[in-house]
């Protein structure tokens, strides 16, 4: 049965290129879920941009002698390239500074506002003393008054879960330039969580499938929600869409309440450019769709409890009740699958500390699927993991390399020398028969792991299958059977039969690499589709670039195809390029050494 699935991936933040820290929550995750849904035949929509608003943009354009709006665009651009050379297949991937992102956030303001859970009142807020901007809850650092932890947040400490505001830390500090901040008394909007508390840990309580990281942090911030403020002091933001608010030069919608609208945003500006304004509709309001997003665990909060808490205001289905917005009733998450961190050298990536790899420096030494192979089978999906060059290489030569690589091309090279084409099968014996039951058993296996998100798992027996294929080829001997040309071709078809069911049940995770071996096997066209760069205009803003795709067309699906006897085959190229050892020890020379 065909579901409408949407897939909600975390706003990569436009203050600079994005490291592979980041991709391996948000990025690879989703892309490798949102592949599979498309196989197994449901309607998928991927979409997600970059988050450009905020204090940290202002910071960063002045630190570069450009205005926010050049910053923006000028790391729009590049973090675009690098997630399409990674194969991201975003539906749409766009931006927060467009004209239909700001009318889709007023518009939840405003619906918020008039259910009541929107009001406003005098708060202290932190100020640059050198600047004299308002300075982000999260570039606010000190120790936690709940706890003691010295690393505590302005929004929250990570060690003992807590919500906070910034004028409750102790020895509070900026993380920009280290200075002490001053608070001064402003009017600001503020969304009512408590007003929501109810509603929200009822729908919490029936989320029993999530990630246990997920509902015990959920579970921990219920307990002492208090008023959240989303609107600041700046000059860099949504408007506020009130009279005597509106106008007011130093008064936006904080980027924290704007980002996670982008999701919805972003839906309905995919939808006009799909030609039906209204095709959003079919994955927000109707019941029966489901949605999932994907982030780092630093996110989780706004997910798993703000976002809900929102949409519980705008629909009316809060404690204080309501009517629903202008969206009408739209669906609240499915599941929030969130990623641990990706760390180097036993601390977490760091651009001011220069512990940190660019994707886009990755992708361009190693590709994508080397990437996306290591961050699925090893990155931190249910822990945080350390990430080695030493690792990297391992993983890259002894199981893509050899494991994989090396098992589509022995197959296809002894099939293409000894017949010219895939071979035509005789009477299968009892191992031929087992290990092509248990290629197509695992399309059921993977399958079930792909969809609930446990991916580590799902490539682990996608890659036993490849090893399971290895050992028949070595016990069956198919080039000692010169004198027995039916066995012998029976061995390599069936052989080539299970590199086809494997290639399937990796396309998710290495789609590049998918496509070469449709074609080693004598395919053509399609197989799995990539996203490509798409320039697009907006009545009275400028032209900017969008992730977008057409993958409707590839041929890749969800089970197991019987390959077809007399294909012709070539002879096959590598699958991947081993690695230097010694980058195990030394790492490359723009990266540091792990």
């Amino acid at each position: 049965m065909t579901s409408s699935i949407l897939t909600a991936v975390a706003w990569p933040y436009a203050n600079g290129p994005r490291h592979i820290g980041h991709v391996s929550g948000f990025g690879v995750p989703s892309d490798v879920f949102s592949r599979y849904m498309r196989m197994a035949g449901n309607d998928v929509l991927m979409v997600s941009g970059t988050d450009e608003h905020g204090t940290p943009i202002s910071v960063q354009a002045d630190s570069e002698g450009v205005t926010a709006r050049e910053l923006a665009d000028k790391y729009n651009r590049v973090i675009v390239e690098d997630l399409a050379g990674l194969g991201l297949s975003y539906d749409l991937f766009t931006r927060t500074t467009t004209r239909n992102h700001y009318r889709v956030v007023q518009d939840m303001f405003l619906s918020l506002y008039r259910n009541g859970y929107v009001f406003s009142k005098p708060q202290m807020s932190a100020i640059s003393p050198s600047t004299g901007r308002t300075l982000p809850d999260r570039y606010i650092e000190g120790t936690c008054p709940h706890c003691g932890y010295d690393g505590a947040r302005g929004d929250q400490c990570d060690n003992c879960g807590n919500q906070l505001d910034p004028i409750e830390l102790k020895n509070p500090r900026s993380k920009i330039n280290g200075e002490t901040p001053q608070f001064v008394e402003s009017e600001q909007f503020f969304l009512d969580l408590p007003a929501v508390a109810g509603s929200l840990g009822t729908w919490l309580s029936t989320r029993t499938d999530w990630r246990p990281n997920v509902l015990k942090f959920s579970a921990n911030l219920l307990e002492d929600l208090k008023p959240r403020a989303i609107t600041r002091d700046l000059d860099w933001g949504v408007p506020i869409p009130l009279d005597g608010w509106r106008d007011q030069p130093m008064k936006r919608i904080y980027v924290w309440f704007d980002a996670v609208i982008g999701y919805l945003s972003a839906s309905v500006e995919w939808a006009r450019r799909s030609g039906d304004p209204d095709a959003w509709q079919k994955w927000w309001t109707d019941p029966g769709a489901e949605s999932y997003y994907f982030m780092g665990k630093d996110n989780i909060v706004f997910h798993s409890v703000i976002w809900p808490a929102m949409l519980l205001g705008h629909n009316g289905a809060g404690d204080r009740g309501g009517e629903p917005g202008v969206f009408g009733t739209l669906n609240l998450p499915t599941e929030v699958v969130s990623s641990e961190y990706l760390t180097m050298s036993g601390a977490k990536f760091s651009t001011s500390r220069r512990q940190v790899i660019y994707v886009g420096d990755f992708l361009k030494e190693f590709g994508p699927d080397a990437l996306r192979y290591f961050i699925a089978v090893a990155g931190p999906e249910n822990q945080d993991t350390d990430f080695t060059w030493e690792e990297f290489v391992r993983r890259t030569n002894f199981e893509l390399a050899n494991e994989w690589g090396n098992l589509v091309n022995r197959s296809v090279s002894m099939a293409h020398k000894n017949v010219g084409a895939i071979p035509t099968p005789s009477t299968l014996t009892d191992a031929d028969a087992a290990l092509l039951a248990s290629s197509k058993a695992a399309f059921d296996e993977v399958g079930s792991l792909l969809r609930r998100a446990r991916f580590k798992q799902a490539i682990g027996e996608a890659m036993r299958m490849a090893g399971l294929a290895n050992k028949y080829i070595s016990a069956a001997e198919p080039w000692k059977l010169k004198d027995d040309v039916a066995r012998r071709d029976t061995v390599l078809h069936t052989a080539l039969q299970v590199v086809s069911d494997v290639n399937t049940l990796l396309t998710p995770f290495l789609p590049h690499a998918a496509q070469k071996v449709h074609e080693a096997l004598g395919g053509s066209g399609v197989w799995s589709a990539q996203p490509e760069i798409r320039t697009v205009s907006e009545e009275g803003g400028p032209d900017y670039p969008v992730l977008t795709g057409d993958y409707a067309g590839q041929q890749a699906v969800w089970a197991s195809r019987p390959i077809e006897p007399g294909r012709p085959l070539a002879k096959p190229t590598p699958l991947f390029t081993k690695l230097d050892e010694s980058l195990g020890q030394t790492g490359p020379g723009w990266a540091p050494i792990a």
